[in-house]
């Protein structure tokens, strides 16, 4: 609170803080905060939908890495081939309308 008193939200920089725990308060409203997620510090835009919740809950302290394997491998084959597949046929029916047009 100490930081942010009698300053003006838009001309300020982003304050450090490795306080996860702290509560916001709605005179944090429009402060971007850098809150330390254990590695790096990450950018949080306080708005009023966050009053009330913890500063840690907006900066992620693990990455989240997909489910592997190679069942996933296959399933992501056939979503990618599907895509092309509607991607080529949506060009087949835009040639189409052209050439109907033509005639």
């Amino acid at each position: 609170m100490k930081k942010i008193a009698g300053k003006n939200p838009l001309s300020t920089p982003p304050i450090k803080t490795w306080k996860r725990a702290c509560v916001i308060s709605p005179e944090m409203l429009g402060f971007t905060f850098a809150v330390h997620n254990g590695k790096t510090h990450i950018e949080v835009l306080i708005t009023e939908d966050m009053v009330g919740h913890r500063l840690g809950e907006f900066s992620p302290t693990k990455k989240f890495i997909k489910h592997g394997g190679k069942m996933q491998k296959e399933l992501e084959q056939k979503k990618k081939e599907a895509e092309i597949a509607s991607a080529k046929g949506a060009m087949v029916a835009a040639e189409d309308a052209k050439a109907a047009k033509a005639k």
